[in-house]
């Protein structure tokens, strides 16, 4: 899936513009400089197209230098990561002395860059787009963020430009297992682990994205390609902004995957950093596999300590609970194995197919014992049920006389009911109720 970056200087609207494009109101807004301390991301979907979009703002610290530093690291970070660059401008400030810092990174690139104008609340503000073409980024864009103005152009225009990026190679049809996590919790660890021994049946193959590494494991049976998101080939660049660099790179590593492994740090707990790239793993319905890493580091591992950590970390993750969860080292090898096995599972679980007579045989009855709720009079009835063939998520499909009336907690109802009778454990489930 394609990326496009909100970059520009503090103050110009970059979270306004993210919830705007996003439809969600997760970045926080604010007219302090700075708000935005963590990375936000999410999907946007505009003319049968989706894409991810990442809002770059930064934590301003009170010196003036290490802030231009900050703002000229990130946006070279969104041009070596991004397919298109949206540069942020506030049309009411004018062209500042950041601007211009930026803009001359930008005309280097050969990222498509879209210069914005953003706060462009009357139309008499448009003229004074004309002084920002002297950032030699060619035709302003004037929206305005807040009302929305101006929006639908940009976003017919960024998928003009998506739609000019080269396919993305694909390699083999076998399993792709990405690593994630937050930074320091043991990804390239774990990876270090499980290539070890036997290197001869390891090959490093070029991956299906610019910032991954695919390595295929071949060994005790299994047969896919590892993904670790921390970028093996991007070690010497320890001055980057670490945090970001990994989220940007398990946006990518997550949507070309199967199964992934969620690393947790055992010696921090569950943080919010692990639920946010949880809510990525949901949002593209890829199968996962907690991993409790560092286990050896823990002083407290009765089987008390064990369902404590695991209640909390399904607590965090609810209503998806249904996912094996491993203690492990990855220094020490502990159960590394067992990573694989579950992630197998996983994998297996997504391409299990339910027979249609024997799936009608065992839910019917429960609905009929369990019917939806009535509404406005009128009584829902489903005589039919199957599952969807060829779909990448085990879909089924539910067909009733009024499915407009089928509500979604009726809908876990009968994903729950679902995941008691069969097992998939670890992969998302689609629940479609239908016309008869």
């Amino acid at each position: 899936m394609a990326l496009v970056a909100i970059v520009g200087r503090p103050n110009v609207g970059k979270s306004t513009l993210f919830n705007r494009l996003t439809q969600t109101r997760h970045a926080i807004v604010s007219d302090e400089a700075g708000t935005t301390r963590d990375r936000q991301y999410g999907q946007c979907e505009w003319g049968n197209r989706q894409f991810s979009v990442v809002d770059t703002g930064g934590w301003v610290v009170n010196s003036d230098d290490v802030f231009e530093e900050e703002i000229r690291r990130q946006v070279k970070i969104a041009i070596e990561e991004c397919d298109v660059i949206l540069f942020l401008v506030d049309i009411q400030t004018g062209v500042t002395d950041l601007d211009e810092a930026v803009a001359a990174i930008l005309r280097r690139s050969k990222v498509p860059t879209m210069l914005v104008c953003n706060k462009v609340d009357s139309n008499e503000l448009r003229y004074q787009s004309a002084e920002f073409y002297s950032l030699g980024l060619g035709d302003p864009y004037c929206i305005s963020s807040l009302t929305g103005s101006g929006t639908g152009d940009l976003l017919d225009d960024i998928v003009k430009a998506l739609g000019t990026a080269l396919p993305e190679p694909i390699v083999e049809d076998i399993p792709r297992i990405a690593v994630v996590g937050r930074p320091n919790a043991g990804k390239s660890s774990l990876i270090n682990s499980f290539l070890n021994d036997e290197r001869n049946v390891v090959t490093d193959i070029a991956g299906t994205t610019r910032d991954s590494i695919y390595t295929k494991y071949e060994k005790f049976g299994f047969n896919f390609y590892l993904v670790d998101t921390a970028g093996i080939r991007k070690k010497n660049k320890v001055s980057e902004d670490l945090e970001y660099y990994s989220v940007m790179r398990s946006i990518r590593a997550i949507e070309n995957s199967d199964v992934c492994v969620l690393m947790v740090d055992g010696t921090r707990g569950i943080e919010g950093q692990d639920v946010n790239i949880f809510q990525i793993i949901q949002k593209n319905q890829k199968g996962m596999v907690v991993v409790v890493n560092k286990w050896d580091l823990v002083e407290e591992k009765s089987n008390e300590a064990i369902r404590h950590f695991e209640n909390a970390i399904r607590e965090r993750m609810a209503p998806f609970t249904d996912f094996a969860i491993v203690f492990a080292s990855a220094v020490t090898k502990q159960r590394i194995f067992r990573i694989l096995e579950e992630v197998q599972k996983v994998y297996d679980n997504r391409t299990h197919k339910v027979p249609t007579s024997k799936f009608n045989e065992t839910m019917l009855p429960i609905i009929e014992a369990t019917p939806p709720p009535s509404i406005k009079g009128k009584y829902i009835k489903i005589k039919y049920c199957t599952q969807i063939p060829g779909t990448r998520v085990p879909s089924f499909v539910f067909y009733a006389n009024l499915p407009q009336y089928v509500k979604e907690p009726y809908k876990r109802f009968l994903e729950n009911k679902i995941r008691e009778h069969w097992n998939f454990t670890g992969t998302p489930i689609n629940v479609y109720v239908r016309q008869k």
